[in-house]
């Protein structure tokens, strides 16, 4: 019964690495949007995060983004 329970609380190996190779890849996907720009890697990585498992973004990155939008003339 004790190990029900481990596999039912403990996510597979493999699966951790799928959810991260997944990650890496929308990452990616990002960086090729921004043009190749560097230094964003982190941005990118936890907005991956974000849309891969589904979380909100933190309220940094919704201020980061903000500052980004450009009012229309």
């Amino acid at each position: 019964m004790l190990r029900k329970r481990e596999s039912l609380s403990a996510p597979h190996p493999s699966s951790l690495e799928l959810t991260e190779d997944i990650i890496r890849i929308r990452a990616y996907e990002l960086f090729e949007q921004r043009g190749y720009e560097h230094g964003h890697d982190v941005e990118d990585w936890l907005t991956a995060e974000a849309e891969v498992l589904g979380k909100k973004p933190s309220v940094a990155d919704a201020q980061d983004r903000s500052k980004k939008v450009t009012p229309a003339a």
